[in-house]
């Protein structure tokens, strides 16, 4: 009786207005997945076969950017990308844009699965509730590189000493690493790594802050369309991000080659390894335009290189994320 009695007083009170709260769903991610809906071994997929196809598909004009940061390095004397190009052609046959890709494609993977993966879960981490926060980009960027080239560097070390031409007189890769180890020891590996990594935490931060911005910018331009535009926003955003950071860093950029070639072909030797005496070594030989040697290829390199980049990422992302979903 009581209980009929409760039943109708709760109905009496009941307006057909009200709807009952639905339980909030659980927001909660699996301690596997990342955000995007893909798990980090997903990230790192994407991002090393981004990574190698960036590096293979540009490195002809990467091989071109290094002869002319190396100064001293012969025969290259000018300072004109066509008269770079046509020089190593005339040596070594066009076969020579190709030396050191072996190296390259063997770091380029790895470095750019840690690359990726740690941008993606540092972003998530950073940015909060706040998705656009530019900042977190910026910082998601620096903590990626500083990973990625740890991975990288020696293997870049390696790749520039090969695209140097015959004049090196290693007989490849592996000829390279235990020629440089047994003559140099292991530091040699890492002589560039404290500039490499000043040279990309701005490079990174920079890169990454304008994409994300380009993107969303590029994305409310056309909002009901974005979703069909998708490889030309992010390939659009990534070349604007990567010539803007590449044009900013060449600086750094040819002291890294000067200590990673030192004492190749004619490049001088280095005792102490400081980014400040390379830079006097570089003025005193070249002005202070020697310090923006090769900056025409280097932009040329990662406009396009950083478009591949992305575009390709993307791509593996949203194939993962198709996967996931089924």
């Amino acid at each position: 009786m009581a209980t009929e009695t409760t039943a109708a007083a709760t109905s009496n009170f009941q307006s057909p207005d009200f709807r009952p709260v639905q339980k909030p769903p659980d927001l909660r991610p699996e301690i596997s997945a990342a955000h995007d809906g893909l798990h980090f071994w997903q990230f790192m997929i994407a991002g090393s076969i981004a990574g190698m196809v960036e590096h293979m598909a540009m490195f002809p004009v990467d091989t071109v950017k290094t002869h002319m940061q190396a100064l001293g390095s012969c025969p290259i004397k000018s300072v004109k990308v066509s008269h770079a190009l046509r020089s190593i052609i005339q040596t070594d046959g066009p076969t020579a844009l190709y030396r050191g890709i072996a190296a390259m494609g063997l770091g380029a993977g790895p470095a750019h699965a840690v690359y990726f993966s740690v941008y993606e879960v540092c972003k998530k981490r950073f940015s909060g509730d706040n998705p656009n926060n530019t900042l977190a980009h910026a910082l998601s960027g620096v903590c990626a590189t500083v990973s990625s080239d740890a991975v990288l560097t020696p293997m870049d070390m390696v790749k520039q000493r090969l695209q140097l031409g015959k004049v090196t007189a290693y007989k490849g890769m592996w000829d390279c690493v235990k020629t440089v180890f047994r003559e140099e020891g292991i530091g040699a590996f890492y002589a560039s790594y404290k500039t490499t990594v000043f040279m990309n935490a701005p490079y990174t931060a920079v890169h990454f802050a304008t994409y994300e911005a380009a993107k969303r910018s590029l994305m409310e331009i056309s909002p009901e369309s974005a979703s069909d535009e998708r490889l030309f926003v992010h390939a659009t955003a990534g070349a604007a991000a990567g010539a803007l950071a590449a044009a900013v860093t060449t600086p750094l950029d040819v002291v890294k080659t000067q200590l990673q070639c030192q004492g190749v072909c004619g490049c001088d030797r280095f005792t102490s390894g400081s980014i400040g005496d390379v830079i006097r070594v570089i003025v005193k030989k070249d002005g202070y335009r020697g310090l923006m040697r090769g900056w025409i290829p280097r932009m040329l390199f990662h406009a396009p290189a950083a478009a591949i980049c992305w575009s390709t990422y993307e791509a593996f992302k949203g194939f993962f994320d198709g996967l996931n979903q089924h």
